[in-house]
């Protein structure tokens, strides 16, 4: 790899494309070298994968409903209070004032009863209205809290590209063939996490535990569940030689069953 590449993969121009903070400048350029050079290329897709693995188990549930509840409140019908008249001409004199004065009543409680339905409407649109304002305050919460789970997403895009993470694709034995996990290792960082990627179904007395081989000891890394699968931090065992996983009894076990290891692999 020549020194222009080195130096423009280290510039972060690359993973800064991915997530849309570049200028159209440095857009142009960046797919000028994707394009151009296959190893930057191959760096931009492995990104890309590393990106799409902090999504899918960082995945973020928008509020139900939230949208469709203030869209409908901002539709509103408008109420027309100009009500056509109708006149007729009457001939005689005494008639006329009878008529006008009932009119008169008339039209009084009309506008009587039609100013009192639009205040008992007007009540209850400020009280809907008051309840689109709380759920837009709860929307802001929402973002808050997403915002937050967005840079620790982040985080641990940096952490998976890092040079010094190395990547473990651990995968089951016969006696648990569609078993898949995948451990991120930095021994600079002394950091570990885990993707749980599948795992076959135990009765509900067993579990599935993973272990880090210490000079001949099995330290216990935790309980691995297929309702948890997503990107999470393990405990880093400094100098360990491999990583085990066994079924044990349900809760897990303080010592490892060695005779149920269903995967292993070494590490460095």
């Amino acid at each position: 790899m020549n020194e222009k590449i080195t130096t423009f993969l280290n510039s972060g121009l690359l993973e800064k494309y991915l997530i849309g903070d570049t200028s159209h400048i440095e857009n142009e350029k960046v797919e000028a070298y994707i394009s151009k050079y296959p190893e930057v290329q191959n760096a931009y897709n492995t990104l890309q994968y590393n990106l799409e693995i902090v999504a899918k188990s960082n995945a973020i549930e928008p509020p139900k409903n939230i949208l469709d509840n203030i869209l409908e409140e901002i539709d509103t019908p408008v109420i027309n209070i100009n009500e056509g008249k109708k006149y007729k001409k009457w001939y005689k004199f005494s008639l006329v004032a009878s008529i006008a004065a009932l009119i008169f009543a008339g039209t009084s409680f009309l506008f009587y009863n039609q100013n009192q339905k639009l205040n008992t409407y007007n009540n209850r649109l400020n009280e809907e209205n008051q309840v689109v304002v709380e759920e837009i305050f709860d929307l802001r919460s929402d973002i808050e809290t997403n915002n937050k789970k967005l840079d620790a997403i982040m985080e641990q895009f940096i952490k998976l590209n890092d040079p010094n993470t190395y990547k473990y694709i651990i995968k089951g034995n016969e006696r648990a063939r569609n078993l898949k996990t995948v451990a991120y290792i930095n021994p600079k960082d002394k950091t570990s996490m885990i993707d749980v990627v599948s795992l076959p179904k135990l009765p509900e007395e067993q579990c599935y535990q993973i272990w880090a081989d210490l000079q001949g000891k099995m330290v216990s890394l935790g309980i691995l569940t297929e309702t948890d699968r997503q990107l999470k931090r393990i405990p880093f065992t400094e100098n360990a030689s491999r990583l085990n996983i066994t079924i044990e009894p349900k809760g897990g076990n303080t010592v490892a069953s060695t005779e149920n290891t269903v995967a292993e692999i070494s590490i460095q």
